[in-house]
């Protein structure tokens, strides 16, 4: 068995320092790197990439909504034709670094509120997909398991990758508990391994509710701008070490 160990990073702007990204990238197999609209700029770019390609972890685009005050967590009402344009705008700004070193771009992983939208709602589903697939039918894409935006990436013909988080808690729908509430997310690095470790044997995670919510678990994301990012890394791939897991890229 194996796992794929995602994290969102490339999230400093300026003199603006976010996250422990070298140490994380020690620990994980695929790094999803802010574009410069939600977080990150054209350097924290470039610093990152060559990071990622120095311990040989697959890139992936993480494209947000332009909202550097609100990280991309606020939800802005964009056009279709709009959402379109500012994922493909993003993409194409991660690759010219990538492609500047002669490497390869692996996936796309849309952020915060876009990714939850894009997880329930059709029309926006529809246009990251086009996107992705206008800019190359090659790549991944990374989306809430179970989710609307993996239909319609699978209808289009692209590959996707189901992702589960162990360090967020679960609505009975299978969506993200909104961050605004208190349990939202989790802190104990020894009750996310346990997550993990459920949701690979049983394929399933109990909802805030108690309600065994059914998911397909090949990446895990860890968010990098979590203060116990490192630790919960480090823990996780000792749980899965013992476990018997082999972490790796898709």
């Amino acid at each position: 068995m194996y796992i794929d160990l995602n994290c969102d990073l490339g999230e400093s702007y300026g003199l603006f320092q976010v996250g422990s990204d070298e140490e994380i990238l020690r620990l994980i197999s695929s790094a999803n790197i802010a574009c410069g609209l939600h977080a990150g700029d054209f350097s924290v770019m470039a610093h990152t990439v060559d990071l990622a390609l120095a311990r040989d972890v697959a890139i992936g685009a993480h494209p947000g909504l332009p909202d550097l005050q609100g990280f991309g967590r606020r939800w802005i009402p964009y056009t279709a034709q709009e959402i379109y344009e500012l994922v493909l705008y993003q993409i194409g700004a991660l690759s010219a670094f990538v492609t500047a070193r002669e490497a390869r771009l692996n996936h796309v992983k849309p952020h915060g509120a876009l990714y939850n939208k894009a997880a329930v709602d059709r029309e926006v589903a529809k246009a990251v997909v086009r996107a992705v697939r206008d800019f190359s039918p090659e790549l991944k894409l990374f989306g809430l398991s179970g989710s609307v935006l993996l239909e319609e990436a699978q209808a289009a013909g692209l590959r996707t990758v189901s992702e589960v988080f162990a360090d967020r808690q679960y609505l009975a729908d299978g969506t993200l508990v909104p961050r605004t509430h208190p349990q939202a997310t989790l802190h104990s690095s020894a009750e996310i391994a346990t997550r993990l470790e459920r949701m690979l044997q049983k394929g399933s995670v109990l909802s805030l509710d108690g309600h065994e919510v059914p998911l397909k678990a090949e990446t895990v994301c860890l968010h990098g701008d979590n203060p116990s990012a490192v630790t919960h890394a480090q823990e996780l791939r000792k749980s899965l070490n013992e476990h018997g897991i082999l972490v790796c890229s898709p």
